[in-house]
């Protein structure tokens, strides 16, 4: 008889996690969706394009935040029967969607620069040195506060990513406000902008890099499933482990689904719950599902992963 055993211990940790996750993006939220409206007047009202870049970028913040918001609403509505694991991978597509919008703000950032190289207007200094030193001060408590959150959430690394970029076009427009004052050279300000744009296209790389990662149920980082599954088959009592899966539910929710094969004569049930504290201890993998069964009543399926003891 086959035996499985899912362990399902995960909800009170990441529930405790997200509110301490909820409280942090409402706070940068209002930071940063308040200051917004300063910089696009800045902006406005100075003509430079650096300013106005980070306010477009920030405008993405709101949004990006905002939606973060949404996903840690969704993501601790409850289980149900066509949704086994609720809504936990909102987080996920919302950490999708946020990297794709660093994307996007970027090329509008290459496209405003490139124009402006041809005829760079006339821009105030001053102003936009008072507004981009403000605006740094904003960015910079943001990025304090979300990153003290916890960090484990890939929804609050994306948000964090949107905020540390406009950390990085606070200062571009510092520093393109202090060479306009210092010599008037116009062009600093739409060349420091397509640099702020590459700085916020590499920022999107890692966020678009493990959300897919996670939507196509790859192997969670730091997680090599054939170390893992070579541990399980090492463990006493086990002939062989195949069928196995390594996958994440969302941010920090590791998950592993396989079938084991033990010997004739051992307890099945025994030797699933040593498998279960290995997986923990070693790997941290604590949601998983074994089905573990006596060698020679079933077989491994084609083209699974498959590890065989080296004590047969």
């Amino acid at each position: 008889m086959a035996h499985s055993h899912p362990d399902h211990d995960h909800g009170h940790s990441h529930d405790h996690g997200r509110g301490a996750d909820r409280r942090a993006l409402s706070v940068v939220f209002a930071l940063t969706a308040s200051y917004m409206v300063v910089e696009v007047v800045g902006g406005l009202v100075t003509g430079s394009l650096a300013l106005l870049a980070d306010a477009g970028h920030m405008l993405s913040d709101a949004f990006s935040l905002g939606l973060a918001l949404v996903a840690v609403w969704l993501a601790q509505r409850p289980a149900t029967p066509n949704r086994s694991f609720g809504y936990k991978r909102a987080e996920i597509l919302a950490a999708l969607l946020n990297g794709a919008t660093l994307v996007a703000i970027s090329v509008w950032i290459f496209v405003e620069s490139y124009n402006r190289l041809w005829e760079p207007p006339e821009i105030l200094g001053g102003w936009m040195l008072a507004v981009a030193a403000l605006g740094l001060v904003v960015n910079v408590a943001g990025a304090l506060i979300l990153s003290r959150s916890g960090g484990e959430s890939l929804n609050v690394q994306g948000a964090l990513r949107h905020v540390i970029a406009d950390v990085m076009g606070s200062v571009g427009a510092i520093a393109a406000a202090l060479v306009i004052l210092a010599t008037g050279w116009r062009y600093a300000d739409p060349l420091i902008s397509a640099l702020i744009g590459l700085l916020v296209l590499a920022s999107s790389w890692r966020l678009l890099r493990d959300s897919t990662n996670i939507l196509l149920e790859g192997t969670p980082p730091g997680i090599d499933a054939n170390k893992v599954g070579e541990s399980m088959a090492a463990a006493q009592g086990v002939r062989e482990v195949h069928d196995l899966h390594v996958w994440t539910i969302t941010s920090g929710f590791p998950a592993l689904a396989a079938h084991v094969l033990v010997g004739h004569d051992e307890d099945c049930h025994a030797r699933r719950r040593d498998l279960e504290d290995l997986l923990a201890r070693d790997y941290g993998i604590k949601h998983t599902t074994l089905q573990v069964d006596h060698a020679g009543d079933h077989t491994a399926t084609l083209h699974s992963l498959q590890f065989r003891s080296r004590n047969e």
